[in-house]
Formats: C-alpha cells, structure tokens, sequence
C-alpha cells in the first residue's frame, strides 16, 4: 500500500508544498513571494496530483512570520480533518541547516540565521549531521554575532550577519518543502503548535 505525504511550509517570506509517495517527490512547488501565503497556498495545493491529498501532512511551525506560521499551521489542520490524515511538525531552522548541509561538498558545522522581528535574527548552531547544538534564540545583530560556533552561515539573514565578520562564508536559503528528507531522522515529529522564537509584542498587564 502506498503511502503519501503532504509538506505545507509558508513560515517565511517563501511559500512552498511538495507531495511525496513512498519517500519519491512527485510534485513540488516553491515561490519567495514575501506576503499573500493565505491566497496563495490553498491554489498551490491544488496544483499538486489529487490536489495533494495525502495521509500525513508535515508543517513548518516556525519560527518565522507570525502570521506566516499560523497560515500553515491552520491549513495542515484543516485539511488533515478533512481528509483524516495524521499531522506533525518541523522546526523551520532545522530545516535550513539540512539544506546548507546538503548543498556542501565537505559537510561542517552551520549557523542558521533568519530573518526575526523587530531588527532580531532567528538564530541556532547545528552540528555537521544536522542536529542542533544549542536552543533556539532571538538577538539583534551583535549578539547573534557572537552566540555563533560555526564559520559557514546559512539562512534569510546569513548575508548580514557573515558581512559582519572576516572569516565567514554563507549561503542564503529559505526552507523549501521539498527538501524536507534531508531532516536527520525524526526531527520532523513535532507537535503542531507555533513555534514563535521570541515573545509575543503584546505582553499582559499585571492586574495586581
């Protein structure tokens, strides 16, 4: 019986699905489209074989845009309800530290860096196997600049962030759905809740 996968990832500037049999990519789509992932997914799916029905589906959970990642987050719920399908998640940096990994020809240590809120970057050290070697955290410029362990940045904010010291090299990448085999193993079965990175703008006002 053959098994069919649906990757939903809108949680940065990208937006982008895949549909995958039996661990084979049949159809991918991928566009850097900055804003408009709500009218824009739906539409992409529909142009995946059987309008992508699968039964599971993974979503990027961030994080990333706010709004990005709860576009997606709602869409893999809603269509895993309809079509009864199981669900998980992945870590949107993950994510890129295996693509950067991928694409080298001598596998080393990564620094993802992507693009956060408020003049913040999304940052976190992986390991040449892909596996993150510290959490997940969000700082302004310098100090993203000095929490890093590896000399190759990959990411949205990889650019600005390697421009700031001399001995660095870089690769500018946004997650793709269709990459996402490359993950180490089970680092795609996250619960699907937001994975926001930083707190939210909006903090409760203490009522005592």
């Amino acid at each position: 019986m053959s098994h069919r996968f649906l990757v939903i990832d809108t949680a940065t500037t990208a937006c982008s699905v895949a549909l995958f049999e039996n661990d084979k990519l049949v159809a991918s789509y991928f566009e850097d489209i900055g804003r408009g992932h709500a009218e824009k997914l739906v539409p992409m799916i529909a142009q995946l074989p059987d309008k992508g029905r699968a039964d599971k589906i993974f979503v990027n959970c961030g994080p990333g845009s706010f709004t990005g990642v709860r576009i997606g987050l709602s869409a893999a719920k809603a269509l895993a309800l309809a079509w009864q399908a199981e669900i998980a998640g992945y870590q949107c940096l993950a994510l890129v530290a295996a693509q950067a990994l991928q694409n080298m020809t001598q596998q080393s240590p990564v620094y993802v860096a992507m693009l956060g809120g408020h003049g913040e970057y999304f940052v976190q050290n992986f390991e040449s196997n892909g596996h993150a070697s510290d959490a997940l955290l969000s700082l302004v410029p310098d100090a993203a600049q000095k929490n890093r362990s590896a000399e190759f940045y990959a990411g949205s904010a990889a650019a600005q962030l390697a421009s700031l010291t001399d001995d660095a090299t870089f690769e500018t990448i946004l997650p793709d759905a269709a990459q996402i085999l490359a993950l180490p193993q089970n680092y795609e079965y996250l619960p699907t809740i937001p994975i926001y990175g930083r707190a939210p703008d909006a903090q409760p006002q203490d009522s005592t």
